[in-house]
């Protein structure tokens, strides 16, 4: 007779895979091999570690990848999970394979050179390995199988770099604010006038419904009470109109049933907009840049106010001509900051 396959190796696209139940655990994985006699002593390989596992209990060996899946799996409702996937997905060619325990600072120091070399910040090299560290401590703490036994027994030490090459956030002069502002599409000037009079995030303003608004009659005015879902840190937040502010929402008033701020499409019909920080306005930021510095995007409380905002570092490929129209709405909220700002004398109560 001659030589026979070994039960539980399947050949797909070249490579044996094993899928076989043994001892009550199934095992469903690529062997990484196309040769029949290295698949065939992984395999057996594997139901050794299965056996001990089994009767002497001994801890199961995973993959970095499995863990990985797992994390993802459990974190899926995390508002900033698709980056962490981001994250994952560019460290799986460098560490995916590899056991839990075989996972430190020396095996990733492959990727960080990549990274490095790929020119990306110390921020975003951070983010990747702060993932990594999470993930072993997850199993070597939290994660426990049957047996009762962690995933890891002990977590490695992820070192993070010391972040150097950051850029330092500019304040815009209310000069450049002016010039950025004629700049944007009247859409996006509205928003972000009334972002830099609220202290609003970006998709606070994206996503603001008419349904959040509070009435306070006895002030004449009105509040935005935005659902914790809305914001980043998951708590509900107050939005408070000032005179500019509340301006901008009269103008934006009866345009959608649903959405404060929308923008008209092609086809006629008001949508509301996703995001801010999009073509036109780094086309804007573009048009600015060349006459004057650059700048960062509009972010935290300090920089908000009339005096100034801040804007998008993000470079723009190719000069874009400046908008030349604009609505009378938006025009006439920027007068009023403009007069505000040059009023001398406190106003009458």
């Amino acid at each position: 007779m001659g030589n026979q396959r070994t039960s539980g190796l399947t050949r797909r696209g070249g490579i044996w895979h094993i899928d076989k139940t043994f001892r009550g655990a199934r095992i469903r994985e690529s062997t990484g091999t196309g040769d029949l006699g290295r698949a065939e002593e992984y395999l057996a390989k594997r139901l050794i570690e299965l056996r001990e596992i089994s009767i002497y209990g001994a801890r199961q060996k995973r993959s970095f990848r499995t863990a990985a899946t797992k994390y993802l799996q459990e974190n899926s409702h995390k508002k900033r999970v698709k980056d962490d996937a981001l994250h994952l997905k560019l460290l799986d060619g460098f560490i995916g394979d590899l056991e839990l325990t075989q996972v430190h600072m020396g095996s990733l120091q492959e990727f960080i050179a990549k990274r490095r070399e790929d020119g990306v910040k110390t921020k975003t090299l951070n983010a990747a390995l702060g993932v990594v560290r999470r993930i072993c401590n997850l199993a070597s703490s939290e994660w426990i199988d049957r047996q009762g036994k962690t995933w890891l027994q002990a977590a490695p030490k992820i070192k993070l770099f010391a972040v150097k090459d950051a850029r330092s956030p500019y304040p815009l002069t209310r000069e450049e604010q002016t010039l950025l502002f004629q700049e944007l599409p009247g859409h996006l000037a509205c928003m972000a006038l009334f972002k830099v009079n609220t202290g609003t995030r970006e998709q606070e303003v994206c996503q603001l419904k008419w349904e959040y608004e509070v009435k306070v009659p006895e002030l004449d005015t009105s509040v935005f009470i935005i659902p914790g879902e809305n914001v980043k840190n998951g708590d509900e937040r107050l939005v408070v109109l000032n005179r500019v502010a509340k301006s901008v929402i009269e103008s934006q008033r009866g345009r959608h049933a649903e959405f404060v701020f929308v923008h008209l499409q092609k086809k006629g019909d008001l949508r509301p907009v996703r995001k801010m920080n999009n073509t036109a306005w780094k086309c804007a930021g573009s048009v600015r840049r060349m006459r004057g510095r650059k700048s960062t995007e509009s972010r935290h409380r300090k920089a908000f106010g009339t005096s100034g905002c801040m804007t998008s570092s993000t470079p723009s490929g190719g000069d874009c001509a400046p908008k030349a129209c604009h609505s009378r709405i938006v025009r006439t909220c920027w007068d009023i900051v403009v007069a505000g700002s040059r009023r001398t004398t406190p106003r009458r109560s």
